[in-house]
C-alpha cells in the first residue's frame, strides 16, 4: 500500500508540474462496460472514470485518471486433494463462487490522430497509452465447504485485496457539442504487466486483462 501511494503522489506532482506548462486543461467523466477476458475468470461490470487530461500541444496531452468498478461474477468447477493417503475420499469437487472488483489509478499520454484538444467543429480521434495501478478485491464461496486441515485447495476461501500494474492502451473519437463540451466514446485495454500471486485468485497469471467501452464528456477550461 505504500508503494501504491508513492505511485500516486508521483503522478500527482508530476501532473501539476505540466500543468504549469499546458495549452489547456480538460476535465472528463465517463460510465463504461467492463469485460473480463482471462479464461475462467470471464464476467462483466459496469464503472465510472473521471481524468485530467494536461494539453501540453495542440495533439499532444498528458492524462491522470481514476476509475472504480461494480462487482463481477464467476464461478469454477475445482477438485481439492487430500493431503494424506488415509483421508477418504481422495477427491472432492466442488464450485468456487467469485465475485470480483477493480478500481484503477492511471497516468500517461493522449495523441490526437485527427484534430486537436480545442477543436470547434469535425471530430477528433485519438488514441491512449500509460501505466495503471489495479486495486482488486476478490470474495469466494466454496459449495459445498472443504475441511482445509484435510485437504489442498487450488484457490483460498473468503476475502482478499491484490495489486497489478498494468499497461493501458485505447483509443476513441469525440465530438465538440458546444461552450467547450465534447462527447466522446473511446475503448480501453488493461494488459497486466505483474502477477503478485495470491492464494485467493485461481487465474493469477496475466490477469486480470480487462477491456472497457466507455462513452463520456470532456470539459475544456
Amino acid at each position: 500500500m505504500k508503494r501504491s501511494i508513492i505511485i500516486l503522489l508521483l503522478a500527482l506532482t508530476s501532473s501539476a508540474v505540466i500543468h504549469a506548462q499546458a495549452l489547456g486543461f480538460s476535465i472528463a467523466t465517463d460510465f463504461g462496460l467492463q469485460r473480463s477476458f482471462k479464461k475462467e475468470q470471464r464476467f462483466w461490470a459496469v464503472g465510472h472514470t473521471v481524468q485530467a487530461q494536461f494539453h501540453f500541444a495542440p495533439k499532444d496531452a498528458v492524462y491522470l485518471w481514476i476509475s472504480y468498478y461494480t462487482e463481477g461474477e464467476f464461478s469454477n468447477q475445482l477438485t481439492a486433494n487430500a493431503k494424506s493417503p488415509i483421508v477418504f475420499p481422495q477427491n472432492i469437487a466442488y464450485r468456487n463462487d467469485a465475485a470480483m472488483r477493480f478500481k484503477q489509478f492511471s497516468v500517461g499520454f493522449k495523441k490526437y490522430l485527427k484534430g486537436r484538444f480545442d477543436m470547434e467543429s469535425d471530430w477528433n480521434l485519438y488514441v491512449y497509452g500509460g501505466f495503471g495501478l489495479v486495486l482488486g478485491r476478490v470474495i469466494n464461496r466454496h459449495n459445498p465447504t472443504i475441511d482445509t486441515a484435510d485437504y489442498d485447495l487450488p484457490v483460498r476461501e473468503g476475502k482478499a485485496n491484490f495489486k497489478r500494474l498494468t499497461l493501458d492502451l485505447g483509443g476513441g473519437v469525440e465530438y465538440p457539442i458546444g461552450a467547450d463540451i465534447f462527447l466522446y466514446t473511446d475503448g480501453r485495454l488493461w494488459v497486466p504487466t505483474t502477477d503478485y500471486p495470491s492464494r485467493h485468485i485461481f487465474v493469477n497469471e496475466n490477469a486480470p486483462l480487462a477491456g472497457m467501452l466507455n462513452v463520456g464528456i470532456r470539459i475544456l477550461f
